[in-house]
């Protein structure tokens, strides 16, 4: 097994630095301009020589000196439009937020990427290094899967690390999985309920759109709770909702705005289609209509069933028990696969793949605070250990294929 680990860890203060530089500069979406020049100017120092695919995207490759596949490594980039409230000394300057991680899942990839150059003559094959933009709008990797990410050369193996805070596991732990759905499937859907305004003290020459949005509202969740199987996984939150502007005034629409997760894309197409079809009786009982659009969709993270075998394998000998342990070994912790969506899934339908997960803080050490939240943090002892894993898994990878 090739262990690049205590290279990695010699390594460990630049890569904290990546990771803080990052933080304190979180942009969003495709335009991440800030981002991309300091992610590009760091490669070029090591030697690489970075193209700029589609807006913001990057791509790099090392090796190809010896004949051999391609392994992808990717890394997300973009941040979310969430105001930091935890008083760090690298806290962000802007009114974004790194609360998803993807300022360590950029630093782990350029700290493997100064380790990969080092031993750019032992590579059997090449190793491409994806930095994406556009993650949480499910539209980085897309776009640059268009623009030619996964040809010149020919990818032939992809890998992705996605960090998970509040495990009861040391910093850097590996979750392996034998789960063959690594994500979700996402499905954005907004319910435009077209009623008929009038005065409240009225009510009978109206149509009511916030009384068929409160019935809508209960009736979606009985697509999950009587019409999908308890084995099948499926979650529909609905996040908004929005009418009116005045407490004596019946509006003339209300607006439902939500999210479906799934893994099956059976599953998938039946619970979008009893929306639309629930959405239209419940509306029509009460004498409104309603227009239902979908966006933002993206699909599940497959997980290759070779490839997860051959990485648990040489994860489990890289980092033993101490570093690494499957979450099917303990259903209990629920890790096995992750609810949230990820758009690595576009990579997934192309080419063989694999979803890791990096414990990256215990609850007993206070890393209580879960993604998405305005005062969550990261342990970043982990993070010289997930470049170790990117650069050894893509490394002995191509050695033994």
């Amino acid at each position: 097994m090739i262990d690049l680990m205590d290279e990695a860890k010699k390594l460990e203060e630049t890569i904290i630095e990546h990771r803080r530089y990052l933080h304190q500069y979180p942009e969003l979406g495709m335009d991440l301009p800030i981002t991309t020049s300091y992610v590009k100017e760091k490669l070029i120092e090591m030697g690489y020589e970075p193209k700029e695919i589609c807006d913001s995207g990057i791509v790099t490759t090392v090796g190809g000196k010896k004949p051999g596949k391609t392994f992808l490594l990717r890394a997300d980039m973009d941040a979310l439009p969430i105001e930091e409230t935890l008083d760090l000394p690298y806290k962000s300057k802007t009114e974004n937020m790194h609360a998803c991680g993807h300022d360590f899942h950029t630093a782990m990839l350029l700290g493997a990427a100064e380790i990969l150059k080092k031993h750019e003559d032992e590579i059997n094959g090449t190793v491409k290094l994806m930095f994406q933009p556009g993650e949480e709008i499910f539209t980085g990797a897309k776009t640059m899967i268009e623009n030619g990410l996964l040809e010149n050369p020919k990818v032939d193996a992809a890998v992705m690390i996605h960090v998970r805070p509040g495990v009861d596991a040391q910093p850097g732990t590996v979750i392996g999985t034998s789960a063959l759905e690594g994500a979700a499937a996402s499905d954005q859907f907004t319910i435009t309920v077209q009623g008929k305004g009038g005065h409240g003290a009225m009510p009978d020459t109206t149509v009511d759109p916030l009384n068929v949005a409160a019935h809508l509202h209960i009736a979606l969740q009985e697509i999950n709770a009587r019409e999908v199987h308890p084995s099948e996984f499926m979650v529909l939150t609905v996040g908004q909702i929005h009418g009116g502007n005045a407490a004596n005034i019946i509006p003339d629409t209300a607006t439902l705005s939500g999210t479906i997760r799934t893994y099956k894309s059976d599953i998938r197409e039946f619970v979008k289609k009893r929306l639309v079809e629930v959405s239209n009786g419940v509306a029509s009982t009460f004498r409104a209509s309603v227009d239902v659009e979908f966006s933002k969709g993206c699909p599940s993270v497959l997980n290759d069933k070779e490839l997860l075998s051959d990485l648990n394998e040489y994860l489990y000998k890289l980092l033993g028990d101490e570093g690494y342990f499957n979450a099917s070994d303990f259903p209990e912790l629920h890790l096995e696969r992750m609810s949230g969506s990820e758009d690595f899934a576009y990579i997934s339908e192309k080419v063989p793949s694999v979803m890791l997960r990096l414990a990256v803080g215990r609850l007993e050490d206070g890393y209580t605070y879960p993604q998405h939240h305005p005062m969550v943090t990261f342990d970043e002892r982990a993070l010289y250990k997930g470049a170790g894993v990117y650069a050894s898994v893509a490394m002995e990878w191509l050695r033994n294929n």
